[in-house]
């Protein structure tokens, strides 16, 4: 299913067609050590889950004919930890690359907010460690979200695509509500923003119809913006506004 010209959503992940290039977000690696940390037993099966969200996209793709990816981008939150790296993530984030290095012909890393420490494990794997990634020549920007401080970037981009937000819907029928993650487009001034969902699978997300949302790109006009709820597959659901 198209979100845009040329792009597609596949799984919790987007797909860049004239770039061959996979785009996800906010992996949050580690999550369970935190939350361990903090006194919360949660059993550790984020990581698993994700490997499961990759392999069902890679086969998605497969089935619709795409042999070869060129470049996996994880768009900000590869880890959850602020300051450092624990254990847990040190050993899932080096798994993690190991195993999308197989799968495409570049692996990049966008910095995002919680990615502080993550860059000497990046040089040490020779994995591209950046602050935001240009596709088509420019014209598709791709930014974890938190910040707004590209200004070069963002005069010349026609579209954004971040992270940051990990948004999520609710939908509701009589006395019956769900939320699920989903993906957002919009507009931020006169570009077109695509907002992506987390692939953490320990939370749905943030509820974009009620809740206070995080990123400076979402501060105007949300409840204009159009929602794909992803369950089996994406669902179109219209307008936010229409949601509330």
């Amino acid at each position: 299913m198209e979100i845009a010209e040329g792009i597609e959503i596949v799984g919790l992940g987007i797909y860049v067609q004239n770039e061959q290039a996979l785009i996800v977000s906010d992996l949050q690696l580690g999550y369970e050590e935190i939350m361990n940390r903090m006194g919360v037993l949660v059993p550790r099966f984020n990581y698993s889950e994700i490997k499961k969200s990759f392999e069902s996209i890679f086969e998605e793709l497969e089935a619709r004919g795409v042999k070869e990816i060129g470049t996996v981008i994880i768009n900000g939150d590869f880890k959850h930890e602020f300051g450092k790296i624990l254990e847990q993530e040190w050993a899932e984030i080096i798994d993690t690359i190991a195993y999308l290095q197989k799968k495409c012909r570049k692996l990049v890393l966008v910095k995002g907010n919680h990615d502080v420490a993550l860059e000497p494990i990046a040089k040490w794997k020779d994995v591209e460690f950046v602050d935001y990634v240009l596709l088509e020549n420019g014209k598709t920007l791709v930014v974890h979200g938190d910040s707004l401080s590209f200004k070069e970037q963002l005069k010349k981009a026609e579209r954004i695509i971040i992270g940051h937000e990990h948004p999520a819907v609710t939908i509701r029928e009589g006395v019956k509500a769900e939320t699920f993650k989903c993906f957002l487009k919009g507009k931020w001034k006169d570009r077109i923003l695509i907002v992506l969902p987390s692939m953490n699978s320990m939370a749905i997300g943030n509820d974009v119809t009620k809740n206070k949302l995080l990123s400076p790109f979402l501060k105007k006009g949300v409840e204009e913006f159009e929602v794909w709820a992803v369950e089996d597959k994406p669902y179109y659901f219209g307008k936010i506004k229409d949601l509330e």
